[in-house]
């Protein structure tokens, strides 16, 4: 096919013919345009767009990643709720095409780096999809099961597995990281004017970033992911004054965004990476944590019932205060949100206890919890509708999907791509690698801490730079080993 498109440029660009065949084709083109605009039928001035995106995809294929990747945090939702079906435009066409044009070329000509597939982070990543697979089999809900898994592997195939790839070029890592940041800019412009017009009001923060981001939990998680990439392109003495300089600025609008999105997984999240940062740099040995650990968990165990005493006196609600919001974060007995987040907890440990090892399947939370759910526990904000939201876990949510092999395979893919960023850190002598490694390092720390209390995977939002992350860590694994790594 691609050698077809090769005829077709040389036939058109090669010859008088061809030059004129172009003209007439233009010509025909403006006059339909000047018609349809008449009759108000405005969509076919898009495809010329549509031929440049086509001729890309079969020429260069990680332009339209970084295409995918600018366009990702402005998209919009589009969901259709009476037949269950959402679309983030223009994003995930796009990824779809991504993932189709994939299995052509895999089939046509066969040609991967084989160290992809063996990877030990490509590794578990395929048992959770072949688990995911297994588990859409069994499920009570199969069309959504699969259409979930569908939607995984339009997510994996783009950013991860075709990521790796793209990262070989050290560069396009740090372009992959500005290409999402730009636009974000742009919605945090966006959200930011919103909120000022209710005065930045802590109530009003939880939705004012719409339709970008569907709420501010997922606003904050992408705001503290990017922050440690910031943080390293900022601090980093590899680059110039001036790329350091308009990442001090961006680091700045992230910090204060943060602040604004009143997220508290997000704030925990990124206090969380800082102490991360501080094992690493200072060198403190993995037994000396885990002592510290037992002890901690020890103290807790002995004064349980004091410190649950203490957490149900606490009925600090949400609050513009930054210190009173962060109060709130313990408030068990009168704060919503930490309520239901625990109501969904406990509905997924009861699926879990009725189906430990294959699940109910793949996206399937939503719509079969409700029988789980315990009248003393439901809250204010509790529903029975299968419309807001899932089991609030990146961990208990494929508990209870997917059993206690999906579950283990999320902590195993954690693992995996924490040690196997260490192991870059430490081993690599090169500056940037080792600022790249840490930086994406901490970024996914900020998630994977995030999702115990949220998960947006299914999200293009956070799909792109989760994947994406991973695939970085994976391709500085592969190409630097050998120092092949491209400079440019």
């Amino acid at each position: 096919m691609k050698d077809k498109l090769q005829e077709i440029r040389n036939y058109l660009f090669g010859n008088k013919r061809g030059i004129t065949i172009l003209y007439v084709l233009s010509a025909v083109f403006i006059g339909l345009n000047c018609y349809f605009i008449y009759r108000d039928i405005y969509w076919l001035l898009f495809f010329p767009v549509f031929l440049v995106i086509l001729y890309l995809y079969f020429y260069s294929l990680d332009k339209i990643l970084l295409l995918i990747t600018l366009v990702t945090p402005i998209a919009i939702n589009i969901t259709q709720f009476e037949f269950n079906v959402g679309v983030s435009l223009p994003s995930e066409p796009l990824m779809l095409g991504v993932l189709l044009i994939f299995i052509i070329k895999l089939f046509y000509n066969n040609k991967f780096d084989s160290r992809i597939w063996f990877h030990p982070l490509t590794l578990v990543i395929i048992l959770q999809l072949l688990w995911m697979l297994i588990t859409s089999m069994t499920s009570d809900l199969p069309l959504v099961s699969f259409k979930h898994l569908l939607a995984r592997l339009w997510f994996v195939i783009p950013f991860y597995i075709l990521g790796i790839q793209l990262f070989r070029k050290r560069i396009n890592i740090n372009l992959f990281v500005w290409f999402y940041a730009i636009p974000l800019l742009g919605v945090i412009a966006y959200t930011t004017y919103n909120h000022s017009q209710y005065g930045f009001d802590e109530q009003a923060g939880h939705w004012v970033m719409e339709p970008f981001y569907n709420d501010h939990t997922a606003y904050g998680a992408i705001l503290a992911l990017y922050i440690p990439m910031f943080c390293g392109f900022t601090f980093s003495k590899v680059y110039s004054r001036t790329i350091r300089f308009f990442a001090f600025i961006v680091l700045s609008i992230l910090m204060m965004a943060l602040v604004l999105s009143y997220c508290r997984a997000a704030w925990l999240s990124l206090a969380f990476a800082l102490g991360v940062l501080f094992i690493v740099i200072f060198r403190i040995k993995l037994k000396w944590i885990f002592f510290v650990s037992v002890i901690l968990g020890f103290i807790f165990y002995i004064f349980s019932f004091e410190i649950l005493d203490r957490l149900e006196k606490n009925r600090q609600g949400p609050s513009a205060n930054f210190v009173e919001h962060l109060r709130s974060i313990s408030n068990i007995s009168t704060d919503n949100s930490n309520l239901e987040r625990i109501n969904r907890w406990q509905s997924a440990l009861r699926m879990f206890e009725d189906r430990p090892v294959f699940g109910y399947g793949p996206g399937t939370y939503q719509f079969e919890y409700a029988p789980f759910q315990r009248s003393e526990e439901k809250t204010l904000i509790s529903t029975n509708a299968g419309d807001k939201g899932n089991a609030h876990s990146e961990y208990i949510g494929p508990l209870a999907e997917q059993g206690l092999p999906g579950m283990l395979l999320v902590i195993l893919s954690v693992v995996v791509f924490i040690t196997t960023a260490l192991r870059i850190y430490r081993r690599s002598q090169d500056p940037e690698v080792r600022m790249l490694s840490l930086s994406l390092m901490l970024a996914l720390i900020t998630y994977f801490l995030h999702g115990t209390m949220n998960n947006f995977l299914d999200t293009d939002k956070a799909s792109v730079p989760v994947w994406g992350f991973m695939a970085a860590i994976v391709a500085l694994d592969i190409y630097t080993r050998e120092t092949r790594l491209e400079e440019k």
